[in-house]
């Protein structure tokens, strides 16, 4: 097989639909990485602060539900001891709903795509419902009405949260 040149203008042709090509796949690069919806002004802080505050209620209802299981069944050990509790033991269930909406939140946070208002508006709505304590409900607002009552800690941790959800700070 021998190499023939191409006529000159097979070879133009070629050229210019190379350069097509690559001046098409340069705008559509382009275009995508433009963000169409980019996120609402102040969108991220919002979530941070629920996310903060939500983080600051479960940490000190840890601490609450630490301090009654002590005084029912004892002294916890070591903070391995109080981890396996947390992850295993039914005492401790009820926190998972709290658990869970921070692991969203955290979804949410580190995503690639821009958070929406409809997305803020949701996990806040979905932690004004959880926050809802209950003396007659059952799970997650009968403890947390229980939790409310036993530890001024949490009080005030619950009023700071409720207040960021309605927007007051």
């Amino acid at each position: 097989m021998f190499f023939t040149p191409a006529p000159k203008a097979a070879l133009h042709d070629f050229v210019a639909a190379g350069a097509i090509r690559l001046y098409v796949a340069a705008t559509v690069k382009m275009e995508n990485s433009t963000q169409p919806n980019p996120e609402p002004a102040g969108a991220r802080e919002r979530l941070t602060a629920l996310r903060d505050a939500l983080l600051q209620l479960h940490k000190t209802l840890l601490e609450a539900e630490r301090i009654s299981y002590e005084a029912s069944f004892g002294k916890i050990a070591s903070p391995y001891q109080f981890l396996h509790l947390l992850t295993s033991d039914p005492w401790f269930a009820w926190l998972a709903p709290v658990t869970q909406l921070i692991a969203v939140m955290d979804e949410m946070l580190d995503a690639k795509e821009p958070l929406t208002a409809a997305g803020v508006d949701d996990l806040t709505k979905r932690l004004k419902t959880l926050l809802i304590p209950s003396e007659v409900g059952e799970g997650f607002s009968r403890h947390y009405d229980e939790a409310l009552q036993r530890s001024p800690d949490v009080l005030f941790a619950h009023v700071t949260t409720t207040k960021l959800i309605r927007g007051k700070s």
